[in-house]
């Protein structure tokens, strides 16, 4: 199988502007999923489409390719389908070939070891068209109907031990084939959905209060990094 890597990173957070270059561990947080990504698979080309300049040259001074995105992607409500969509083709124009394209994103900069190689071992075996990771999660949940609390996948009293495990979307890693992405979509009919059960999978930076619970983990882990 032949594989692309594809980092989005858009320049205009409004949240936490400057949030991909922000500095983390004295390196821009864009470079922490370039390095890993060069570390994982060194024989796989690493791409960020961008609409920033400054972005560009963050990439390209830690090695990966620049994929120029027009204004039209760059907006709060552009989805990852659309802009994948979009690298593929680029990527095909220039005759860069490939069977998947993996997807990471530079806002969940530490990803446990050893998740790349499982899904890429389950991408090989399964013959999948799409992969994502997911976090368990247990948790009472509920809705407010007039101010009254309704639960939703517990009943009161019951102990959480005895819960059906529920499962999100944690934005570590996304893997999906080139005919897929090419057709708007990066989940296919063969979904894979690579269990990821690690305190990494709640990490993901969109405020500055995450970057700063990142920044503890960072710390915390270094030595296994």
């Amino acid at each position: 199988m032949k594989y692309v890597m594809l980092i989005p990173a858009r320049g205009g957070s409004k949240r936490f502007p400057g949030k991909n270059i922000y500095p983390l561990a004295g390196k821009p947080l864009l470079a922490h999923s370039i390095e890993y990504s060069r570390r994982v698979l060194p024989d796989t080309e690493v791409y960020v489409s961008t609409d920033s300049e400054e972005i560009a040259a963050v990439a390209r001074k830690y090695g990966a390719v620049v994929i120029k995105r027009p204004v039209e992607l760059s907006g709060d409500l552009c989805s990852s389908d659309v802009v994948l969509q979009h690298a593929a083709t680029e990527l095909l124009s220039l005759r860069k070939e490939f069977d998947y394209m993996i997807h990471i994103q530079a806002t969940n900069p530490l990803r446990p070891e050893g998740m790349m190689e499982e899904a890429l071992r389950i991408i090989e075996l399964e013959k999948c068209d799409s992969l994502f990771a997911v976090t368990p999660q247990v948790r009472k949940l509920g809705h407010l109907a007039e101010g009254r609390f309704i639960p939703w996948n517990f009943t009161f009293g019951q102990r959480s031990q005895d819960m059906e495990t529920l499962y999100f979307e944690n934005g570590l890693l996304y893997i999906s084939h080139r005919d897929l992405i090419l057709n708007g979509r990066i989940r296919g009919d063969s979904l894979y959905s690579l269990i990821v059960d690690h305190p990494f999978g709640f990490l993901d930076i969109d405020t500055r209060e995450d970057f700063e619970l990142v920044e503890y983990y960072f710390e915390k882990y270094k030595s296994h990094r």
